[in-house]
């Protein structure tokens, strides 16, 4: 916690959509997917599996809002 707002109020999450195209293999999504996660730090927020053999996937990586230390008064003095 810090002045008294809690860490989980503070975070907050970028997404990124992906549309993986009919006919890929499950190994090859696998691949894809794991990539991302181990080289771009996302996480798996979504897959949703179409009728049309599509996968539609919604990445998510987390990162915390920067709150300035230093009083703002003091700085333009």
């Amino acid at each position: 916690m810090s002045d008294g707002v809690p860490l989980a109020a503070m975070t907050d999450y970028e997404y990124q959509r992906l549309t993986l195209p009919r006919g890929t293999s499950r190994n090859a999504a696998q691949r894809v997917l794991t990539d991302a996660a181990e080289h771009g730090h996302w996480e798996l927020d979504r897959l949703r599996l179409c009728p049309d053999g599509t996968r539609r996937v919604v990445l998510r990586r987390r990162y915390l809002r920067v709150q300035p230390t230093l009083n703002r008064e003091l700085i333009s003095r």
